[in-house]
């Protein structure tokens, strides 16, 4: 199977506006985002009005189809890691939490017990004295789920304090429609509003009037698809969606000598306020926070790594900072 991209010159990121009508073209509205922008604006409302911060982390691959009833499909191997992480640590940090994430990706806290099967987990235990069905409870065998009570407290309170908002995505259109509907909620929020964009975001997709309908046939022989490039939502984003909020947004490389060279390019085309620039063989122990004139390095030392430090730990605290001083003289 062979792929091209298409030879079209990409969108000049300069134009939000013409990237947000391109979206609105040639993405059609999901049936499901209306009902999610709502419950995302009543979130981002109430927790204004009690004066946290939130943060949209973004979490997960988007999936591209191939046929319009889709049987093959372009993915990534993102599994939401670092997103679910961070979003754990934006809560420890006093955050509230918009969580949009794929559909089955890693979600914060169960991520830890991801591996793990959950029957495996549970012993049945007879009562004394009982008989029958009712007589039989269930106890978590705390060997399997290591570590499994502080979790569990955390987690319920962050539920019952209603910190945290799941909303799940699964194609490319999904994800690029939420994002502007979660950005529309959180832009009454101002400077106390975060975007931490840790999706991986395909970056070619075929459009729905080039499609076939059906599956792709092998018998027809070997394959060539021309796909388009995604218009960069970063600059409507930033431009017109949420134009006083504090955005971060990611840069993932192969090769460490073009990282930061690369991190700075994004900020200069798209004006934002940091980029979290990391290679792929090192990213669990090794980042580097790009502003516009500034580079803060953050290691996670073996020794870190042994009592179970995660590097989003030192991510979030670091953005935290930076966020508190955007809000105090934001630009």
């Amino acid at each position: 199977m062979a792929v091209s991209s298409s030879a079209a010159p990409a969108l000049a990121e300069s134009e939000g506006g013409a990237a947000a009508r391109r979206m609105e073209l040639e993405f059609e509205v999901p049936a499901e985002v209306d009902a999610s922008a709502r419950r995302m604006a009543e979130f981002a409302r109430v927790q204004g009005a009690e004066g946290r911060r939130v943060v949209l982390v973004t979490s997960g691959g988007t999936k591209v189809p191939l046929e319009s009833r889709t049987v093959r499909f372009l993915d990534n191997f993102s599994s939401g890691r670092r997103g679910s992480a961070s979003a754990e640590y934006f809560l420890e940090a006093g955050y509230a939490v918009i969580f949009l994430h794929r559909h089955r990706s890693l979600f914060p806290f169960s991520r830890n017990y991801s591996g793990i099967n959950l029957l495996d987990a549970l012993q049945l235990v007879q009562e004394k004295g009982g008989s029958g069905s009712g007589s039989v409870r269930v106890e978590v065998d705390q060997a399997v789920l290591s570590g499994i009570v502080p979790v569990l407290q955390q987690y319920r309170r962050v539920k019952q304090a209603a910190l945290l908002l799941s909303v799940e995505f699964n194609t490319l259109a999904e994800y690029l429609h939420l994002l502007k509907a979660a950005a529309q909620a959180l832009n009454p929020l101002g400077s106390s509003a975060m975007f931490y964009l840790a999706a991986a975001v395909s970056d070619f997709y075929i459009p729905a009037s080039e499609m076939p309908e059906h599956k792709i046939q092998s018998s027809n022989g070997p394959l060539q698809i021309m796909m388009k490039m995604v218009p960069k939502m970063l600059s409507p984003l930033v431009k017109e969606w949420a134009p006083k909020a504090f955005v971060i947004s990611f840069k993932l490389e192969t090769d460490p000598s073009i990282l930061v060279k690369r991190a700075r390019k994004a900020l200069n085309i798209y004006h934002h306020q940091a980029v979290v620039a990391n290679v792929l063989d090192t990213r669990r122990g090794y980042v580097v926070i790009v502003t516009r004139d500034s580079e803060a390095e953050l290691t996670l030392s073996e020794e870190e790594a042994d009592r179970g430090v995660e590097i989003e730990e030192k991510i979030v605290t670091n953005l935290n900072t930076r966020h508190n001083n955007f809000m105090s003289h934001p630009t």
